[in-house]
């Protein structure tokens, strides 16, 4: 990790995806997402749990909400999501600003991992599931470059792991080298970046 890393706001990538969600009709809640077995409903509510979850990481306090595995459940939204998801988001992006959440170890989906480790996880998340939502719900989309980047690192050096297709990603889709930073980032985290929600 570089020192870039711990200096990261998830702030702007956040309010991508807040305003990704601000776009999403109700209509369009149980269309598929390019996450296998997941509707937009079902994505949503992932993002709701993750940045949560994540918030909690940074803030170091560990219980119920750290120690649960994502594949535990399929996620799905409430009917008050229109107001969780943003505030969770923002309280996210807040707790992420403090220099604390980046040192020492942390929990998070019930894996402990080093603060930095954590914070790179979450950008990746938060990119990768913007896109997945974008995508699903036909908006444009452009991620917040700086988060792009440590999404980017993360999946590379997570594809030279021996057992990384058993893992978050599945295995990579290739895509070629002078493709936009985004489609390689897609293309690593085992989604192709050609998916189109279906007519």
């Amino acid at each position: 990790m570089t020192h870039d890393t711990t200096t990261l706001d998830l702030g702007p990538q956040a309010r991508v995806l807040a305003r990704l969600a601000e776009g999403v009709g109700d209509a369009r809640l149980a269309d598929p997402t390019p996450c296998p077995d997941m509707a937009v409903r079902n994505l949503l509510g992932h993002l709701t749990g993750l940045a949560i979850a994540f918030r909690d990481a940074a803030r170091k306090d560990l219980g119920a909400t750290t120690d649960t595995s994502p594949e535990s459940t399929v996620p799905d939204i409430g009917p008050g999501w229109r107001e969780e998801l943003p505030k969770a988001l923002g309280e996210l992006a807040e707790a992420w600003r403090a220099p604390r959440a980046w040192t020492g170890m942390t929990r998070a989906g019930g894996v402990d991992l080093p603060g930095e480790v954590a914070g790179a996880v979450v950008a990746d998340e938060l990119v990768i599931h913007g896109w997945d939502l974008a995508r699903a719900t036909g908006q444009e989309y452009e991620p917040d470059p700086a988060a792009l980047q440590v999404a980017y690192g993360l999946l590379a050096a997570s594809a030279e792991e021996p057992d990384r297709d058993t893992g978050m990603f599945g295995p990579v889709v290739p895509v070629p080298d002078d493709a936009p930073l985004l489609d390689r980032a897609v293309g690593l985290s085992g989604r192709d970046p050609g998916w189109t929600r279906p007519a």
